[in-house]
């Protein structure tokens, strides 16, 4: 199999829109992606929004049914989104289905809400999205960096949206939930290229999303550090 595997699948998997090849492979590399599963999870309130509107040809069980229209619009803009930013696809694909069906709306799941977008966050990535939504808690920074979170509670534990500003590359970091117990459990990491995220010639800040198993409720803070172990961020909940 020499299918090439991206985070940014979740949404064409979710609505039955990869081909053989590519869905296999996605499968196997969601059993050991934790941010891949989280936004599948997420993401199923849009398959399920689509169940019962017509057949779609060896469409998995959980992707539904579509009428021929929205297939071949679905199947467009999977193709124009694997050329370019992939990260949009299933905010397009929303706004295709509400105009084909004339206003069918397709909330984004968060807290067990359905809430549509608003427009300012129609060509956001998943991450930035779920952070403009939410209510972010301030961060204290070390060095110049900035930042915030967004959680949301979930039965299996906490999502977290975070956004980090005035980060300087090369490095790698993590975020770290603490709980009151002292608990610490790493939710996401990455790497931050030169010059950074935030900063002179990289003037855009850093979005990223993941999760941990410790509820909310248990969290005393958050902690961004990098993998030399020196805190850049820490915002208390």
């Amino acid at each position: 199999m020499n299918s090439r595997v991206e985070h940014t699948d979740v949404g064409a998997y979710a609505l039955g829109l990869l081909d053989e090849d590519d869905r296999l492979a996605f499968e196997a590399h969601l059993l050991r992606c934790r941010s891949c599963e989280v936004e599948l999870t997420e993401l199923s309130g849009v398959a399920h929004a689509l169940t019962g509107l017509g057949p779609v040809e060896d469409a998995p069980p959980l992707r539904g049914r579509r009428p021929p229209e929205v297939i071949d619009m679905l199947r467009r803009k999977q193709a124009a989104d694997r050329r370019t930013r992939r990260s949009t696809f299933v905010i397009g694909v929303a706004a295709s289905v509400t105009l084909v069906l004339g206003g069918l709306t397709i909330g984004a799941q968060f807290g067990g809400e359905s809430t549509p977008p608003a427009a300012h966050t129609a060509q956001l990535g998943p991450a930035e999205q779920f952070y403009a939504m939410g209510t972010p808690l301030p961060g204290v920074g070390a060095d110049g960096v900035s930042g915030g979170l967004v959680l949301e509670s979930k039965g299996w534990g906490t999502h977290a949206a975070i956004q980090l500003s005035g980060v300087k590359g090369p490095l790698e970091c993590e975020l770290v939930a603490v709980g009151k117990n002292g608990e610490r459990r790493v939710m996401m990491g990455w790497a931050v290229p030169t010059p950074g995220y935030g900063v002179p010639g990289s003037p855009d800040p850093l979005y990223m999303h993941g999760a941990a198993a410790l509820p909310v409720e248990k969290i005393d803070h958050f902690e961004v550090v990098t993998t030399a172990g020196r805190k850049i961020l820490t915002v208390v909940v």
